[in-house]
């Protein structure tokens, strides 16, 4: 199919651009198979270059003979353009409307996008399972070095170092999904323990949701205790086991320990599983876990929260009461205090209670990996950094199989009925942020990095959030044929962006509140095209001045030690008494 074929009006001149907080501009609106363009002949004026897939909805007006299309954007920003001409604006709006509908994923635009910049590495290729795997195994050796360093008998501290070794030994690789034929949505290497082959691991995903067997999600390096992932077990009415699941998931338990199954559905939604042929782990089956049900809300109920809260928003007529009224309404809160608190649990049985987890919803790809990745934030520092946290992003997302493209389809502002959209991922952001914003010197990135990861789920020029699985990615070539999203943030100059001048780095284990007053409106996301940035803008720039003053002056401070010590050694009358 050829582009052109939709584009009924290519360019219209005189046409008027409206955007929140910034002036008025006249020009000429060009639509390209993948952008909406206006440039003006007008000095220091901001070209528009808006992605299609970026566009959400459009609604036209008429007055006269004067046509205006209002665009209502994933990003969930609003902008105006008045055409003169009605048949102009029809054309523009029908080509529009076209344009933004493609769900072809060889049409997308990282098909067709060449860099102006020089990929310094290829975001592609920097955060495999292998690796993954490797940084696993070398940072407990290094660990236990460093313990052993200072001990020349392995003393009862040490004991938990010499059982992380042990655990790190229990697992391996697995490529039984190297076809992805076993669980499609899966990647091609998984980790599972050493004493399970891959003939119990296909047995296993015939009793998993989508064929969902539990692997490593985390290792915990203080305890050696592990975070698992899976989809929900397949018992059904008739109360169906599989050995080789039991196997599994006991050879993670330490001796006389008990472990932790936490369900991210409410106890009675998990029953209803079981008549669909689904269900939850038995006790009888199971009896060194104890399984706790966590009610996060799915995808439907989650979409519907986002779109009143941006309604909320984006009402700017009513009274405080009437708008505090709104936004509670939305349950959007509601929503991060309860994957907050899940994953607050899901920590606190890793490191306070010293047991291993396994954690599932139905699929086991949207709340189960809320929680995996915000327990991973809690308890490991290295995922607070920027490389860590892409790192993340990769292995507890996109590696892990949360369908991007069916979740991010529409934002708020789409007309037509939700089919499997959801902000999912938002949500995690807005987590993410609500904890950043709690422990603001224990994040290397700042917010601008969650609003960036926000933006580019939803439309990109790059091709990391393209497709919903790993084996959808490879098909279509997408190492070979797009760049990463990290080849880009990667660059130096865009790093010293996205870095928290605050940052110190913290090796603790961070417990954010969930009480109710702690959390707040996300406004970076959601009141950022209603309110000026300004402000917050100066006083930014302010606190980075101040930062980098005191730097200054502390080196001046250390620098005048030095000269002052080299003195005092070269005449002893000015030593200290």
């Amino acid at each position: 199919m050829e582009f052109a074929e939709l584009i009924k009006t290519p360019r219209v001149d005189g046409v008027v651009l409206h955007r929140p907080f910034m002036p008025t501009v006249e020009g000429t609106l060009c639509l390209t198979g993948h952008h909406l363009i206006l440039s003006s002949r007008q000095d220091n004026i901001e070209e528009l270059w808006l992605l299609h897939s970026n566009i959400d909805s459009i609604e036209k007006r008429f007055v006269g003979s004067l046509g205006s299309i209002i665009v209502k954007c994933k990003d969930l920003r609003v902008i105006q353009l008045d055409i003169p001409g009605m048949e102009e604006c029809l054309n523009i709006a029908s080509s529009i409307e076209a344009l933004s509908t493609l769900d072809s994923l060889s049409l997308m635009y990282p098909f067709f996008y060449r860099p102006m910049f020089e990929v310094i590495e290829d975001g592609w290729k920097l955060f495999l399972p292998e690796e993954a795997f490797k940084d696993l195994e070398s940072m407990v050796w290094r660990q236990l070095m460093f313990e052993s360093y200072y001990s020349s008998a392995m003393c009862p501290r040490c004991l938990p170092f010499q059982y992380c070794v042990h655990q790190t030994d229990e697992w391996r690789l697995s490529d039984v999904n190297k076809d992805f034929s076993v669980c499609p949505s899966y990647p091609s290497l998984v980790a599972v323990p050493k004493n399970i082959d891959d003939e119990a691991l296909r047995k296993m995903a015939t009793f998993r949701q989508g064929g969902r067997f539990p692997v490593l999600s985390y290792y915990h390096r203080k305890n050696g205790m592990v975070m698992m992932r899976a989809g929900q077990p397949l018992t059904g009415t008739n109360g169906r086991r599989c050995k080789e699941d039991e196997k599994l998931i006991n050879a993670t338990l330490r001796p006389g320990k008990r472990g932790y199954i936490i369900d991210t559905r409410a106890i009675n939604v998990a029953q209803q599983a079981k008549a669909r042929g689904g269900g939850f782990e038995s006790e009888a089956n199971y009896p060194q876990w104890r399984r706790i049900h966590k009610a996060i809300e799915r995808s439907n109920v989650l979409q519907e929260s986002l779109i009143k809260l941006v309604e909320a928003c984006n009402d700017q007529s009513h009274n405080m009461d009437r708008w505090l009224s709104k936004l509670e309404a939305s349950s959007w809160q509601s929503h991060v205090k309860e994957i907050l608190t899940t994953a607050c649990l899901a920590a606190q049985c890793i490191d306070r209670e010293g047991a291993s987890v396994l954690v599932h919803g139905t699929e086991g790809t949207d709340s189960t990996l809320q929680v995996t990745s915000l327990a991973q934030i809690i308890l490991d520092p290295s995922r607070r950094t920027i490389r860590g946290f892409q790192s993340l992003v990769e292995r507890e997302w996109l590696q892990a199989g949360h369908p991007f493209q069916q979740r991010c389809a529409q934002s708020a502002y789409s007309n037509s009925k939700p089919r499997q959209e959801a902000p999912v991922f938002l949500l995690f952001l807005d987590c993410v942020w609500q904890i950043l914003r709690q422990f603001p010197c224990s994040f290397e990135f700042n917010e601008s990095f969650l609003l960036l990861l926000f933006e580019h789920t939803y439309a990109s020029q790059f091709g990391t959030f393209l497709g919903n699985y790993t084996a959808e990615r490879v098909k279509v070539s997408l190492p070979e044929k797009t760049v990463s999203l990290w080849s880009w943030v990667n660059r130096p100059q865009e790093l010293q962006r996205l870095t928290n001048p605050l940052y110190e780095a913290n090796g603790l284990v961070i417990w954010p509140s969930v009480a109710p007053q702690s959390l707040l409106l996300w406004e970076g996301v959601f009141l950022r095209w209603n309110r000026s940035s300004q402000c917050l803008d100066e006083a930014y720039d302010e606190m980075v001045h101040i930062i980098e003053y005191n730097k200054e002056l502390q080196n001046k401070v250390n620098s005048l030690r030095r000269q002052l010590a080299q003195l005092e050694t070269q005449d002893p009358l000015l030593q200290s008494p």
